[in-house]
């Protein structure tokens, strides 16, 4: 029988994408002169980019921003993605145990695919455009047994969908922050997951 599918968060969990985000929000900030801080922006990396201009732009005009920002992002994604140790080694043992990665990601596909390709990560299936809550949807509807990620939403999502929520602390947030919001393990780095993994696919 083959293993539960695992799903993966991408932003800061498989991949370091903090430049390519800030360097992007950036030249969004030199195009149309909203000061943006990126602080703030650095503080929620990994939900929905339109839920991220909206603490800086007015309803009526992040469209536009979005339009401005994927330019950016798609100029500076290759060049400033790097891949986050184990990220690769992470995929590797998921599929040694006879299961299935899935990403699940608030990025839109195009970037989270080209994300991916830049490092040379390729999971079994990408779900994009997917956040908090809607994570834990696609948790259920797979069927995932596991859900690694670095933000306390991710470790809701998990806890909410009844799948083992694994934090990396690899992001933004602490260990006792992501234990805090449901974590049953807390990783330094993927490096350590293939071992847990082993221990829990059993």
């Amino acid at each position: 029988m083959p293993t539960a599918p695992v799903g993966f968060d991408l932003d800061m969990t498989l991949i370091d994408s903090q430049d390519a985000i800030l360097g992007s929000f950036a030249g969004l900030a030199a195009d149309t002169g909203v000061a943006i801080d990126p602080a703030g922006v650095r503080s929620r990396l990994g939900i929905k980019l339109q839920d991220e201009l909206a603490h800086w732009f007015p309803p009526g005009e992040i469209d536009e921003a979005i339009r401005i920002y994927r330019v950016h992002y798609l100029t500076l994604l290759a060049p400033l993605t790097r891949v986050l140790p184990g990220a690769a080694q992470a995929l590797t043992a998921v599929r040694a145990a006879g299961a299935r990665a899935v990403v699940i990601t608030a990025k839109a596909e195009r970037a989270a695919r080209l994300s991916l390709e830049s490092v040379g990560l390729v999971p079994d299936e990408l779900v994009p455009d997917a956040h908090g809550p809607e994570k834990a949807v696609v948790l259920k509807e797979i069927g995932a047994t596991v859900y690694v990620g670095d933000t306390p939403a991710d470790m809701a999502a998990a806890v909410a969908a009844r799948a083992r929520a694994v934090g990396v602390a690899t992001g933004s947030f602490s260990a006792a922050e992501l234990r805090a919001a449901g974590a049953a393990d807390v990783l330094s780095s993927l490096t350590e997951f293939p071992l847990l993994y082993r221990e829990i696919a059993i």
